[in-house]
C-alpha cells in the first residue's frame, strides 16, 4: 500500500512543488542525487572512484516531450562522457541511458540515433553504456534496441526487472558470452498480469534470474541493497566459481554507502549508480517506492532541522 501511494506521488505536481519547496528538501535530495550540473556529477565520481568504487551515471531526463529536448539530453552525455575521460576516470565510470529521456516515445528511431552517438562517444572514450530499463510497455523495443546497438558496441549493457513475469525467459535469452546484465528488483507500477505483486515473489523472482545469470557466460550486474540478496549473490558467486572480474554489485547513491564499501573491501567490483540533473523528483520517488525505510531517513532529516 505506501509503495502504491509514493509511486502515485511521484506523479502529483502538486507533491512535486510541495517537496521541492521545503527549507531542508535540497539538503535531503542531496544523499540521493549529487547535484544537478556535469561539474557535480564529475566531483561524485571523483569521490567514488577515490574509494575504491566503480560508477554508472545517469542524467536524470525521463520527461523529454520534445525533439529539442532530446537532442539537449543526448549533448548532456556527450559532454559527461568527454568530462569523464579528460579526468582520467573512464576505467571506472560509464553512463546509463534511458530511451525515454531520448525521445522514444515520441520517436523511436531519433532515439536510437542518439543512443548510438553516445555509445560511439563512450567507446572512443574507453568505456560504455547500460540503457536502464522503463516500465513493462517498454520492454520489448528497449531490448530490441539493445540488441541493434550490441551489433557495433558489444559491450552496451541491458537491465531485467525481477518483479516482471516475463524477466526469467528474458535472462535465459540475454545470458550469452560478453553479455552485460544488470538485473534489479524493478520499481514500476505494473498490473498483477505483467508482474509479481508481493515482495515474496519479486525475491523468489530474483533468484531464479539471478541463477540463471551467474550460471550463464555473460556479465551479472546484481543490482540490489537487500541483505539478503547480496548474500546470496556471494553465494552464487562461489557456487558457480566465479572471479570477482567475471560480475559486479551495484548499489544506488547515497543508499547502504557502508555495505557497498564492505563489498569493495572483501574484493568485490561495486558500481555506484549516480543520477544528477533538474528531474530529480520522479527518479527520487521511484527509490523511495522500491524502500519505503528511506522515508524515515527523509522524516529524521526534516525533523533535525525543525
Amino acid at each position: 500500500m505506501l509503495r502504491t501511494v509514493i509511486l502515485a506521488a511521484a506523479r502529483s505536481s502538486r507533491v512535486e512543488r510541495l517537496v521541492q519547496t521545503v527549507p531542508v528538501s535540497r539538503d535531503v535530495v542531496r544523499r540521493f542525487v549529487p547535484g544537478v550540473s556535469t561539474d557535480d556529477a564529475l566531483r561524485a565520481t571523483r569521490e567514488l572512484v577515490a574509494e575504491g568504487l566503480k560508477v554508472t551515471l545517469d542524467y536524470l531526463g525521463e520527461d523529454t516531450q520534445t525533439a529539442e529536448q532530446a537532442a539537449a539530453t543526448k549533448d548532456e552525455y556527450l559532454r559527461l562522457l568527454k568530462s569523464l575521460a579528460d579526468a582520467g576516470v573512464t576505467a571506472a565510470a560509464e553512463v546509463s541511458v534511458k530511451l525515454s529521456a531520448l525521445g522514444q516515445r515520441f520517436d523511436e528511431d531519433l532515439a536510437y540515433e542518439y543512443a548510438h552517438a553516445i555509445c560511439e562517444v563512450a567507446a572512443s572514450s574507453g568505456t560504455t553504456v547500460t540503457l536502464d530499463m522503463e516500465d513493462a510497455a517498454t520492454t520489448d523495443l528497449t531490448l530490441d534496441t539493445v540488441d541493434r546497438l550490441r551489433r557495433d558496441f558489444p559491450t552496451a549493457g541491458a537491465v531485467l526487472q525481477a518483479y516482471l513475469r516475463r524477466t526469467e525467459g528474458d535472462c535465459r535469452e540475454l545470458a550469452v558470452p560478453g553479455s552485460r546484465i544488470r538485473l534489479c528488483k524493478g520499481a514500476y507500477s505494473e498490473p498483477e498480469s505483467v508482474a509479481f505483486q508481493s515482495t515474496v515473489e519479486v525475491d523468489k523472482s530474483y533468484v531464479r534470474c539471478l541463477n540463471i545469470l551467474m550460471s550463464g557466460p555473460g556479465y551479472p550486474m546484481i543490482a540490489t541493497h537487500d541483505p539478503r540478496l547480496i548474500a546470496i549473490g556471494e553465494d552464487r558467486a562461489k557456487w558457480f566459481d566465479r572471479s570477482p572480474e567475471d560480475f559486479e554489485f551495484q548499489m544506488l547513491y547515497g543508499i547502504r554507502p557502508e555495505e557497498q564499501h564492505r563489498l569493495a573491501a572483501a574484493g568485490y567490483q561495486v558500481r555506484v549508480y549516480v543520477p544528477y540533473g533538474e528531474q530529480w523528483y520522479g527518479y527520487l520517488m521511484r527509490r523511495l517506492a522500491e524502500r519505503p525505510r528511506n522515508l524515515a531517513f527523509f522524516a529524521r532529516s526534516l525533523a533535525s532541522r525543525n
